[in-house]
């Protein structure tokens, strides 16, 4: 299982999604833009980075049509989300021109467990997986209840 830090409030637009403005339905940051490509394809934990991005919320409601809809912790696990494919561009309105869009599927909140990030995508620490509650159930890797 891999980890991923993603500054706030992007992290939970990932696991939680916001309100769309206009409809009120939920739509969810379905990329997650790099300017590094990945061949990775799996679960990955959405961890938040300690520090949040500068962006304010009334910009994210201007430039997406969405509204903020939970609470955004710093500093620890929120989620999983599937790494579904890797590609340069993508027509979501998430995308940032010239990165690489992780496409994203699947999204999964988790209890949030405080954790120290790092950069790139790795490999989750055992020691998280424990607290999270990590199962192997044959040759399938998942988080029990």
């Amino acid at each position: 299982m891999k980890i991923l830090s993603v500054r706030e409030p992007w992290a939970s637009l990932i696991i939680h999604g916001g309100r769309n403005v206009e409809t009120g339905a939920v739509e969810l940051k379905d990329v997650e833009n790099r300017t590094w490509a990945t061949s990775y394809r799996g679960p990955v934990l959405i961890h938040t980075s300690q520090r949040p991005d500068a962006i304010r919320p009334d910009e994210i409601e201007r430039r997406f049509g969405v509204r903020l809809t939970c609470e955004q912790q710093l500093g620890g696990v929120i989620g999983m989300v599937d790494i579904v494919d890797c590609v340069r561009p993508h027509p979501s309105r998430w995308y940032a021109p010239d990165h690489f869009a992780f496409v994203l599927a699947n999204p999964r909140p988790l209890p949030f467990v405080r954790w120290k990030g790092a950069l790139s995508l790795r490999t989750a620490p055992a020691e998280l997986l424990e607290v999270l509650g990590y199962a192997r159930s044959g040759s399938v890797a998942t988080i029990s209840d």
